[in-house]
């Protein structure tokens, strides 16, 4: 264990601005955390955007460490830490919203509630760009549409990072899943059990070729917008519709004529308002049995982006400054 009192943190001071290293006290640990030495911390969407000031619903001013997801070691626990010792391999959602800490940072502090030990077969940058899309999955899936073995599940997005994980959960769970994608992701999806269909296709079309004309008995939205009301579209009669970015302002008629119902993800919300918080750690440890039984196996760009680096990754997610956009979630090697 090492009593250095300090750590390399990257920090954002403004609005897409560079990430700087820079040297900072290490946290201590307080009643119910453990202090992780991060070996990765996974990069989402909702990351850059923070960084860019468009997030105001993750109350995260800058400057500040960002990174929500991590994996990594236990190096102390605090007062009251039960089933985590000191060189265990965990994994998070852990920070990088509020004024919880960032994961983009040598050492992290977290409520050992977020934490589930990581998937064995796992390495520490596949285990580190899980937690935030697992849970929001799992959320949407089995919490809000509580799906049963045989229901037909549609995943809107199917090959993105909500969506490759909502696939292999339902499928999982016994169900029949489909999934839109662009046509350069239908081998990926097929290769995972999941039934492939054309991104730019008509909902009525593929509605009447999947279902005869039934509809899903579950429609997983990843992406909002126009997406959400062709999900509306896509639902059978008493149907369950459930969207992780249901932001906007959508007509409902399409819905309340079928007597289907809809339900909202937004995961930040038990990390912000401190509600619910061992649930996140029982979904984690849930994927965790996933994945080492084999039915899990989160989709990682295979580039590799240290700490120096931060700022590339973040181009990598947006796609911007002429970087090529990820093929899979980017993970950033921190030690």
């Amino acid at each position: 264990m090492t009593h250095n009192p300090t750590m390399l943190a990257a920090i954002a001071d403004t609005a897409n601005g560079p990430f700087t290293l820079r040297t900072v006290a290490r946290p201590t640990t307080g009643a119910g955390e453990v202090l992780i030495r991060v070996h990765a911390s996974g990069t989402n969407p909702l990351d850059t955007k923070i960084h860019a000031g468009e997030a105001a619903h993750a109350r995260r001013p800058l400057p500040a460490v960002l990174g929500m997801d991590v994996a990594g070691v236990v190096e102390q626990v605090g007062a009251g830490v039960t089933g985590f010792a000191p060189g265990d391999e965990v994994y998070g959602l852990i920070g990088g919203v509020g004024s919880l800490p960032g994961t983009q940072a040598q050492y992290v502090a977290a409520d050992v509630r977020l934490l589930a030990h990581k998937p064995a077969n796992l390495t520490m940058r596949e285990a580190a760009i899980l937690p935030l899309v697992v849970i929001t999955a799992w959320e949407g899936l089995i919490d809000r549409a509580a799906i049963r073995p045989g229901d037909s599940v549609l995943v809107q997005g199917g090959a993105g990072g909500v969506g490759h994980v909502a696939v292999q959960i339902a499928l999982a769970h016994g169900a029949r899943v489909f999934a839109t994608a662009f046509a350069a992701d239908h081998d990926y999806l097929r290769a995972l059990g999941a039934t492939p269909i054309d991104a730019a296709l008509d909902v009525d079309l593929y509605v009447a070729e999947h279902t005869a004309g039934r509809g899903f008995d579950v429609v997983y939205d990843t992406g909002g917008g126009a997406l959400l009301d062709a999900s509306f579209r896509a639902v059978r009669r008493f149907g369950h519709v459930v969207s992780c970015l249901g932001w906007g302002t959508h007509a409902l008629a399409p819905l309340s004529f079928k007597q289907a119902t809809y339900s909202g993800v937004f995961t930040l919300h038990t990390l912000l308002a401190d509600e619910g918080r061992a649930h996140y750690g029982e979904i984690l440890n849930a994927a965790a049995a996933m994945a080492e039984g084999g039915h899990l196996l989160p989709r990682l760009d295979p580039r590799t982006f240290t700490m120096n680096q931060i700022g590339d990754a973040y181009d990598a997610v947006t796609g911007r400054n002429g970087a090529r956009r990820a093929q899979g979630k980017i993970a950033i090697t921190i030690a």
